[in-house]
């Protein structure tokens, strides 16, 4: 088991709501890299949500302009983001940071963090299924054509993305930074550089 950090807490608790970003004021900008894996992932949700924000005024632009120039290149930027940057992102949690998080619990009881996780897994799940429906509509309008995208779906999408990175700024990001040891991060970092092609730093 590995080496824990003074101060850390060996059980789970309700974690102050913030961002983990606040707590790392070195690393609180979008530029945050994978030398600090946390403070990245939480600098991801700030890109989340202004992607999500560009999906919410796509819809009344499409109803006033229909699919022009600005319309085309803002459907190809969300493409572009949540079918690369949002997947890594998935993957860098599900594959990496939560084994570390219910590693560094072993021998302990860690039911409250294999629920979080599996919740986690569980909203991935559904964002992935909310962005296959989406991903079409917006293929169309990168496309050039006048398609209807309706706000009751961009609604359900964002709604989910919201609720979702809640929780992780809540209850994830926290948790990480109190539980796993610098060995930890180094070793989640790492796997990130490697999702990206990164050279090592």
């Amino acid at each position: 088991m590995p080496t824990r950090r003074p101060g850390r807490l060996s059980g789970c608790r309700v974690w102050e709501k913030r961002r983990v970003s606040d707590n790392f004021p070195g690393f609180s900008s979008p530029a945050a890299g994978t030398e600090a894996p946390l403070e990245m992932l939480s600098a991801c949700h700030g890109r989340v949500e202004r992607q999500c924000a560009t999906l919410r005024r796509l819809v009344p632009h499409l109803a006033a302009h229909g699919a022009n120039q600005e319309a085309r290149t803002a459907a190809t930027n969300v493409l572009r983001y949540f079918d690369t940057s949002a997947k890594d992102h998935h993957a860098d949690e599900e594959v990496d940071l939560f084994p570390a998080l219910i590693e560094s619990m072993a021998g302990s009881d860690a039911v409250c963090i294999r629920e979080l996780v599996d919740t986690l897994r569980a909203d991935h799940r559904a964002l992935e299924t909310a962005w296959g429906r989406l991903r079409n509509v917006l293929e169309a309008i990168a496309g050039g054509e006048s398609v209807l995208l309706g706000s009751d779906e961009i609604e359900a999408f964002v709604g989910l993305y919201e609720r979702h990175i809640e929780r992780e700024e809540r209850d994830l990001l926290p948790m990480a930074a109190r539980l796993l040891s610098e060995g930890d991060l180094a070793r989640v970092g790492r796997a990130m550089r490697e999702r990206r092609g990164i050279d090592e730093i």
